[in-house]
């Protein structure tokens, strides 16, 4: 992705923060059937390789999991909080009026090769490792036992499991960084100040202002 000095973000443990915060991922291959997407939850095994590594299941019915077997290379897309950013936010708008507007988001791509499985035992494994996190914090969490086990075999059928090592990581936090002190702090308040639930926790991701600035 276009990824200017400014808003790159190359901290692992930082990047692994960002892809653990957002709870849908998007996996786009290059096959035999042209570009391909999928919309997944995923589970990241930092201990897994240099840059950690990836699992997930898909429909046995969707085509793309036949791409990640031939070997195609696989781009996985963490979208972050993202706001849209009005010129009015920027004090210079009523000095100059020389502003634009802009978009402030946080990203993450991925990229590697993946291993396809089918055991039985390792979706089950795979499949009850995503749901524990998920429902974690509800009061009666499900379980995969609190369905019989004849229905979840059937369900472990209709699934393809994979496991995708991380070969390259490139993160991204837009978060005005290349604005002066008094724009980053007009796109902090505006946004701080809007209805919309998703600027509020955008603005909660900018630095506070410096008290010199």
């Amino acid at each position: 992705m276009y990824n200017p000095k400014a808003f790159a973000v190359e901290d692992l443990s930082e990047l692994h923060r960002m892809m653990d915060d957002c709870r849908l991922a998007v996996l786009i291959t290059q096959g035999e059937h042209g570009l391909q997407a999928s919309h997944l939850p995923l589970l990241l095994d930092t201990q897994q390789g240099p840059n950690g590594s990836l699992y997930g299941h898909m429909a046995r019915a969707n085509p793309q999991w036949r791409d990640l077997q031939a070997g195609a290379q696989a781009l996985v897309v963490f979208a972050g909080a993202d706001a849209y950013v009005s010129p009015a936010f920027y004090p210079g708008k009523a000095e100059h009026g020389k502003v634009v507007p802009t978009w402030n988001y946080l990203a993450v791509h991925a990229y590697g090769s993946a291993e396809v499985f089918s055991d039985p035992h390792r979706l089950r494994k795979l499949v009850g490792a995503l749901t524990d996190r998920h429902e974690t914090g509800r009061s009666q969490p499900w379980k995969l036992d609190d369905a019989p086990a004849e229905y979840i075999d059937s369900m472990l059928k209709a699934i393809v499991g994979f496991v995708l090592p991380i070969q390259r990581l490139e993160g991204k936090r837009k978060l005005s960084q290349n604005r002066s002190p008094a724009d980053t702090a007009g796109v902090q308040n505006g946004l701080a100040a809007s209805l919309d639930p998703q600027d509020q926790a955008l603005a909660r991701l900018m630095p506070a202002p410096s008290p010199k600035e």
